[in-house]
């Protein structure tokens, strides 16, 4: 099940709308079930402004509809409104702007792994402390990751 850029801009208004930002649109399948996941955050998140499960309940109720009138033909799935929580992956420039001063995990194409603090976030490169330097289009794979 693909979303068409339609529909997935219209999501993004809806969220919008209630007050929360889109943070991501993830269609997967779990042992035989295909799940809609959408991950959302609230614009001041950094503040300690979380996600609760009535911000989730709200943005579902409001959804629905939505989809059911845009996806009829769909096969059964599953919608699942939650955040992108602590150790969540890194796909935007804007992922990547909210994550300064957060530790990060980053695999590149030539399969190397940098971790670290991410200190700064430019249209072409990540910097992590110890001056370590990665060009976005190198990037595989980047997400959060909580040290204990």
């Amino acid at each position: 099940m693909t979303l068409a850029p339609d529909l997935e801009n219209k999501i993004k208004l809806l969220v919008e709308s209630l007050g929360f930002a889109l943070y991501d649109i993830l269609n997967v399948k779990e042992n035989e079930n295909q799940i809609l996941r959408i991950c959302i955050t609230k614009p001041d998140t950094k503040k300690g402004n979380t996600i609760t499960l009535e911000d989730c309940q709200e943005v579902s109720l409001a959804l629905s509809p939505l989809l059911d009138v845009e996806m009829p033909d769909s096969k059964k799935y599953f919608l699942e409104v939650s955040s992108p929580g602590i150790e969540r992956t890194l796909k935007t420039p804007i992922h990547y702007q909210s994550a300064i001063g957060e530790f990060v995990r980053v695999k590149t194409i030539d399969k190397k792994e940098f971790r670290g603090k991410l200190l700064q976030v430019d249209e072409n490169t990540l910097m992590l402390e110890n001056n370590q330097t990665i060009p976005l289009d190198s990037i595989k794979k980047a997400q959060t990751y909580f040290e204990w």
